[in-house]
């Protein structure tokens, strides 16, 4: 049979009543024909509601696919989760159209067709902004907003919108604290793949880059110079607010909040808000109570790591802050605040 020929065949499939004998009980033909009818009108809309599945995909997972098939390994691609996965479940054993490349069937052949431009390469779906082309007309709405501007996703916990629904689940786990992705080699835990994938190259990678003044390698000519600012005391990152430089670009994004009141990072405890993730864990330890930090000396807990330090200053005899007027050393900055009002007369 032709291929132009078997849309028609779907769709009596999905049209003709199933015939069922005739039950002894039908009083007359009319009664029989409101039957097949009404059993006409359920299988419509049953297999309408498949025939319109989701098939939005990411613009990133078309490209892994296409990685993939280079090494003759094809990977299923994940859609949206809608109502339609649910109803496909119920229509599995309709499914007579399979993929001549990897064995999964399909409903139509529309569906078929689109599922093997995977496989084919072909991208039948262009931008007409700037020509890109993509395998599946989900993809190429995806990039579009690109060029729109349109970003229909938004973070719950700080407002912050996004363009691509993956997008948003990963920018979701600097709130959670989530970090999926774990070093096979070292353990260390990352909450997106391409971190993991560069952190590996610690482990594999060659490292041509070394510096002359400590004998470090990196892998990287950009970490490298990064690196070399520790020694040289460059500082290229100017704050614009309040002149302040900085050798790190991320340290420079991190004291940018500070102007802008940005905190991005929220409590689910409580809800306050915090500039960096680092002092958000510190935080979340007031509510579960962990006390992640033990004295060597005598075993005693915290849930600093600043308090830790405090703390084993009573077993060193160290009391690095002194008093300008008698001379006097404290172990905080606080006590040696404090002491200070002696001499000034205030009230601390």
């Amino acid at each position: 049979m032709e291929m132009e020929d078997k849309p028609s065949l779907l769709l009596s499939f999905h049209t003709e009543p199933k015939q069922e004998p005739l039950d002894s009980d039908c009083d007359s033909k009319a009664q029989c024909s409101l039957v097949d009818s009404e059993m006409t009108s359920v299988k419509q809309e049953d297999c309408s509601q498949v025939l319109g599945l989701n098939d939005i995909k990411y613009e990133e997972e078309e490209k892994n696919i296409g990685d993939l098939i280079n090494q003759d390994q094809i990977a299923e691609v994940d859609t949206f989760p809608t109502s339609g996965d649910q109803q496909e479940e119920g229509c599995k054993d309709k499914k007579s159209h399979p993929c001549p490349h990897c064995g999964k069937r399909f409903l139509s052949i529309s569906d078929l067709k689109r599922h093997t431009n995977i496989h084919t390469g072909e991208k039948p779906y262009s931008c007409s902004d700037c020509g890109k082309s993509f395998s599946q007309i989900g993809n190429l709405s995806v990039h579009q907003r690109t060029h729109t501007g349109e970003k229909p996703f938004s973070c719950s916990d700080c407002g912050k919108r996004f363009s691509k629904f993956g997008n948003l689940k990963v920018h979701q786990r600097i709130h959670t604290g989530e970090k999926p992705y774990s070093c096979s080699d070292c353990g260390k835990r990352f909450n997106e793949l391409f971190k993991l994938t560069k952190h590996r190259e610690v482990h594999t990678v060659e490292k041509p880059y070394s510096c002359s003044d400590c004998g470090k390698s990196f892998s990287h000519l950009s970490t490298f110079k990064v690196h070399q600012c520790v020694h040289t005391g460059a500082k290229p990152y100017n704050c614009s607010d309040c002149g302040k430089s900085f050798s790190h670009l991320s340290t420079f994004k991190v004291h940018k909040r500070k102007h802008t009141g940005e905190k991005p990072f929220s409590c689910s405890d409580c809800g306050r808000c915090f500039i960096t993730l680092s002092v958000l864990t510190n935080h979340q330890r007031v509510h579960t109570g962990a006390k992640p930090f033990s004295c060597s000396d005598c075993g005693k807990s915290f849930s600093q790591v600043g308090n830790l330090k405090v703390h084993q200053r009573t077993h060193t005899g160290e009391k690095p802050f002194i008093c300008s007027d008698c001379g006097r050393f404290f172990i905080t900055s606080s006590r040696l605040t404090s002491h200070q009002c002696v001499h000034t007369g205030e009230k601390y």
